[in-house]
């Protein structure tokens, strides 16, 4: 492992880095900083949470001049949380060397961030649908961007952004180095490659595919429906004991649910999905950073978040598709620590289990629970009108990241709620920070 002083950077960006507490690279950072500040273009597979964000960060800000005036970095995220994540560190990085970022997102006031535009600054790190407001109002002016990245981009084609990012590109200079960071690396994010990156564009993998998301955690099942999977997950709690657990439903319905049902059984817990207020939102990450023990999230409110020492995920309801899956146990096992994920699956859910363990590579083990402590759990009247559903799907309307969307007004007005399954609103320059961040 060696130390960003021997990766020929400026002394003051080296400064810069140990005062924020970087020292050494990470292996993703230790292979991606040469080549990009050779400036080839880029895609680089990765686990999340090895470091990705100063390996982009880092060579754009050893490339941009001190003092440079103008815009010269696009970051473009999947959610606001991670907008605001990558911002936290280029903020606390750029303020000892003369760089200023700004955050845009939607549920914030876009006048303020048109304010924070016109003031200036270096990099700005948003969500597509924002990014495109703000261009379309003149606000935010791509002609002279150097640096392109698209974090989690393999998030952003999978939540329907694909339309946006081919937008947003077409705005932005010719001449530009273009950076791709995923965790997964489908044939989609290959097309775009070959159509928006210069034709010698390098790929860095770190690790083996396997390895990427699944290869140091454990996984099991519990086959159980309707009220029995609070049960089973009160118990399994009460067995297995995690230090530090993300706990995922399918709807924001049932997040509270399950908020509500671990609260009142003792269990210290904070809930975030797209219903909540963005303040709100980043009042339950940093108590969940900072000590709390059980997270209850919606598939798309904790995607790409960056949060150490997860031990387990709880899959509540079984995600949809392998690569949810895939997506979701990566939030634990970070930097090569173990981890496990547990998931409550119905009955009829037996073939997603094997397609998971074929796709992912992995085996999952039935457990044994012993539920009868919580036979006469209190769950709320709204639960039981949906025993008969496996797979606990309660659809009240508010699916996140499967359901339909409104298709009318403007975009970012917060959470459009919907039926269930549809495909986002794609029309061109009408989709939104759309999938409820």
């Amino acid at each position: 492992m060696k130390e960003f002083s021997q990766l020929e950077l400026r002394p003051e960006l080296v400064d810069a880095l140990k005062k924020i507490g970087f020292v050494n690279a990470t292996e993703v950072q230790e292979q991606a900083i040469p080549v990009a500040l050779k400036g080839k273009d880029l895609i680089v597979r990765a686990k999340t949470g090895t470091g990705k964000t100063g390996a982009f960060l880092i060579p754009i800000m050893q490339s941009m001049h001190l003092h440079e005036s103008g815009i010269g970095a696009i970051i473009i995220t999947p959610t606001r949380e991670l907008a605001l994540q990558v911002s936290s560190v280029a903020g606390k990085l750029g303020s000892f060397i003369h760089l200023r970022t700004t955050t845009v997102y939607g549920g914030a006031s876009i006048n303020v961030q048109m304010e924070q535009l016109r003031r200036g600054t270096n990099i700005v790190v948003g969500t597509p649908g924002r990014i495109i407001d703000l261009v379309e109002r003149g606000a935010l002016r791509l002609e002279r961007i150097k640096y392109l990245v698209l974090d989690e981009a393999d998030t952003m084609l999978d939540m329907g952004f694909i339309d946006d990012i081919e937008l947003i590109i077409s705005r932005l200079p010719h001449e530009r180095q273009t950076m791709m960071f995923s965790a997964t690396m489908p044939k989609a994010i290959v097309d775009i490659a070959r159509h928006h990156m210069k034709d010698d564009y390098q790929t860095i993998t770190v690790g083996k595919e396997e390895e990427i998301t699944v290869n140091t955690i454990s996984h099991s099942y519990y086959v159980a429906k309707g009220r029995m999977k609070f049960a089973a997950l009160l118990s399994y709690i009460d067995q297995f004991q995690p230090k530090k657990a993300i706990i995922f439903s399918r709807t924001q319905h049932e997040a509270d649910l399950i908020h509500d049902v671990l609260r009142k059984n003792g269990h210290d817990a904070i809930l975030i999905h797209g219903g909540l207020t963005q303040a709100r939102r980043e009042h339950s990450l940093h108590s969940f950073r900072s000590g709390a023990r059980f997270m209850v999230a919606t598939n798309v409110a904790a995607r790409g978040l960056d949060i150490a020492d997860v031990t387990d995920i709880i899959n509540f309801d079984a995600p949809d598709t392998p690569f949810d899956y895939v997506h979701r146990v990566g939030r634990s096992a970070r930097m090569g620590k173990e981890g496990r994920a547990f998931t409550l699956i119905g009955l009829d859910q037996k073939g997603l289990m094997r397609a998971i363990q074929m796709d992912a590579n992995v085996e999952m083990k039935e457990i044994q629970l012993n539920t009868g402590k919580y036979n006469n759990l209190e769950i709320p009247h709204s639960v039981r009108r949906f025993e008969g559903r496996t797979g606990g799907g309660f659809h009240h309307g508010n699916r996140e990241g499967g359901g339909g969307f409104r298709q009318h007004g403007g975009r970012d007005r917060g959470p459009h709620r919907g039926g269930g399954g549809g495909r986002p609103y794609q029309r061109r320059g009408y989709s939104s920070d759309r999938r409820n961040f």
